[in-house]
């Protein structure tokens, strides 16, 4: 039997991996939450999680900082972590505190039972990259002034550079991915995400509100691509290897994704620009430029599976499957 830890394996990709890792039946899989970043009931994304799958799921709604193992676990998988361009802003200040301490408290954890540690990133460490295109072994950079999102990219980072050197040191067996610009259902528009708020508004028949001229590029990758692509790294990459996992063919712009939403839907909704700091304050800045090369991530079997219009589909019927009050919450479009 495989036993497998996962920190926020309740939240939007956490649910995904944790789905993914009970499909093999000899699996148990312990998830530890605390519900910070929930809007559905935890009750509803546990049926969702477990729902033919043969693995055995054990539950712990608690913090990171306060989980006790009960018993040995081989991988921790480790996504527990404020997220979001706009649900970081209330953390300002508190981010990388937060994301060190858990951090930390999964590497002595892995140390103290042998077990491999599967750090989750982010591709905000690149910093823009080369004109928008990075490859793990692309320079890290913090840009521009203080603001809540750099500081959660140099919490990442600080974490990235700590695991690195533990594994260097034959100290830590770990393995650290940076997702690109994940999307698919379960994800909260609320958080500051694009595509639940671009489908809630086609649904709705409101307006689709891009950021500024909507040039901004993204490659888009869909959670369930993600989630294979975090077991694949957690089972066969090297230790003190670094992963990007995204999907390169799904490159477009922010103004393109709200044609396709429309498109998709069916809706008549029209396409209008906005200032965000209109909607979250004058503290919100966006991402610069940024799509991946996933080579290295290939290299150990992992294929990304589905196009971008596939995962707006799946968005799109998920959405429409809710009551309308839920819904609206969901993708964030509450007065």
């Amino acid at each position: 039997m495989s036993n497998y830890l996962v920190t926020g394996g309740l939240g939007f990709v956490g649910s995904h991996l944790t789905s993914a890792l009970l499909d093999d039946p000899e699996a148990r899989v312990t998830v530890v939450d605390n519900l910070t970043q929930q809007v559905l009931p935890s009750e509803e994304v546990v049926g969702q999680i477990v729902r033919g799958r043969p693995g055995t799921l054990d539950v712990r709604i608690e913090s990171v900082a306060d989980y006790r193992p009960g018993c040995r676990c081989d991988v921790i998988f480790h996504l527990a972590s404020v997220v979001g361009p706009a649900a970081v802003l209330k953390h300002a200040g508190y981010i990388t505190e937060s994301i060190v301490r858990d951090t930390y408290t999964m590497i002595r954890l892995a140390q103290e039972q042998g077990a491999r540690l599967v750090q989750i990133s982010t591709s905000e460490v690149y910093g823009g990259g080369d004109h928008g295109f990075c490859e793990e072994d692309s320079p890290r950079v913090i840009r521009g002034p203080a603001s809540a999102r750099q500081e959660y990219a140099a919490g990442k980072l600080a974490c990235e550079v700590a695991i690195l050197n533990l594994c260097q040191a034959e100290k830590l067996d770990a393995v650290v991915l940076r997702p690109f610009n994940i999307s698919g259902v379960r994800q909260l528009g609320q958080g500051g995400f694009v595509l639940p708020r671009f489908v809630g508004q086609a649904i709705l028949g409101l307006p689709l509100t891009v950021f500024g001229n909507g040039s901004q590029v993204r490659a888009f990758t869909d959670v369930r691509d993600v989630a294979s692509g975090i077991v694949a790294a957690g089972q066969r990459g090297k230790s003190g290897e670094v992963y990007n996992v995204g999907n390169p063919d799904n490159r477009t712009t922010i103004g393109d994704l709200a044609k396709l939403v429309v498109k998709v839907t069916g809706s008549t909704s029209p396409i209008r620009s906005l200032d965000p700091t209109t909607i979250y304050g004058q503290a919100y800045r966006d991402a610069p430029d940024k799509f991946p090369t996933a080579d290295r991530l290939r290299s150990l079997g992992w294929q990304p599976k589905w196009r971008l219009a596939q995962t707006v589909e799946s968005v799109h019927a998920w959405l429409l499957d809710m009551p309308r009050s839920q819904m609206k919450r969901v993708a964030g479009l509450e007065t």
